[in-house]
């Protein structure tokens, strides 16, 4: 089944003059932000490299130290075939940013492209896979604003005084959540330019963000899509309608952004999500309807304290034996009251779980 990789393929001839930004050029370049750019890109906006000029500085690294600034095999493709194209060759890219900070919970990139017509498009970067990116993406069930989102609204208002044009905000996974929290947030004047925000299976916000006049403004503005397995995007609350997009792969592996079926210029659409993505929804749902702010603060903040206990940086590293034994160790030395939470909320979790099974 096609996917964006055979967009560029089709599309890849085409400049932006010729075919407006589609959505999936945003997802495309949602996903070009998850690519490790560190120095490659300077601060002067006079120095920005172009998507060929950086193709090719890529092409001339030593192979594992190329590879290692990859998230999947697939994004060297990507990469190489964006550099080859008429449409999004040209591309210039500016102020490149990544912050990660253990201690105030921060995990932040985002990445700025100035298209041809004179916009820009700034792509934030989903969660990392490190510890610290998840337990960030956690708090946003307890917390109205996390770091990430700070981040992004000063970085997107940083953009705005360097590129006079219209803008547009995109990002896939927690980048969704940044690039729709961007453009709410964004000062009048930043607000009033941006043309378009794109959410890729992105998780919601508390509803106190949902009462932000900024939401309410830019609803008409927000376009949110969800593969119909969707768990990611579903989490917490939304109130702009979302898009159904065929992917070609099965569970929370549709999350994948390659997975994710191009048909013409567009999506593979569905008419709704599944029912196992709804039973999902329904379950996390009433599970945190359950719990206080401060029971769910609580829960996160002691899980992540029990997994940081190891020397693993990054999800896949939990898994290694001796960062179990490690895992197991904090926990057996935890006191009671602490096991005790931790257990009572896993049950209500489960307990939530079987409830949906009986409504459905």
């Amino acid at each position: 089944m096609p996917n964006m990789l055979d967009y560029l393929s089709q599309k890849g001839a085409l400049s932006f003059a010729e075919a407006p930004l589609s959505p999936v050029d945003a997802l495309i370049l949602s996903t070009l932000s998850y690519l490790q750019f560190d120095h490659f890109i300077s601060q002067d906006i006079k120095e920005a490299p172009s998507l060929s000029e950086l193709s090719q500085m890529f092409q001339e690294l030593p192979e594992e130290a190329r590879r290692s600034r990859f998230r999947d095999s697939r994004d060297e493709e990507l990469l190489m075939s964006l550099g080859k194209s008429r449409r999004f060759g040209p591309l210039r890219l500016i102020r490149a940013a990544e912050m990660t900070d253990e201690k105030k919970e921060l995990q932040f990139a985002a990445v700025t492209l100035q298209l041809g017509d004179g916009g820009a498009l700034t792509a934030f970067r989903g969660t990392d896979g490190t510890l610290t990116g998840w337990k960030e993406d956690l708090n946003l069930s307890f917390l109205d604003v996390i770091p990430g989102q700070q981040a992004a609204q000063d970085y997107l208002e940083e953009i705005a005084g360097l590129c006079p044009g219209a803008l547009y905000t995109a990002g896939h996974s927690k980048g969704g959540n940044l690039a729709v929290y961007a453009a709410i947030r964004s000062r009048d004047d930043v607000r009033k330019r941006i043309r378009g925000v794109y959410n890729y299976d992105g998780p919601g916000f508390r509803n106190k963000v949902l009462e932000d006049p900024g939401y309410q403004e830019m609803l008409g503005r927000i376009h949110t899509f969800v593969p119909q397995g969707s768990v990611v995007g579903m989490l917490l609350e939304h109130e702009e309608p979302y898009i159904v997009v065929r992917s070609t792969q099965e569970g929370l592996l549709q999350h994948e952004p390659y997975s994710w079926e191009v048909s013409g210029g567009g999506f593979t659409e569905l008419s709704q999500v599944t029912e196992g993505s709804r039973m999902v929804d329904e379950t996390i749902k009433n599970w945190l309807a359950g719990l206080s702010v401060k029971e769910r603060e609580h829960f996160i903040d002691a899980l992540y304290e029990i997994l940081s206990s190891s020397d693993a940086k990054h999800i896949g590293d939990l898994a290694e034996p001796r960062n179990i034994l490690a895992i197991l160790q904090k926990l057996g030395g935890e006191n009671v009251k602490t096991k005790k939470m931790l257990a009572d909320t896993l049950i209500r979790l489960l307990q939530a779980a079987a409830q949906t099974l009986i409504d459905y």
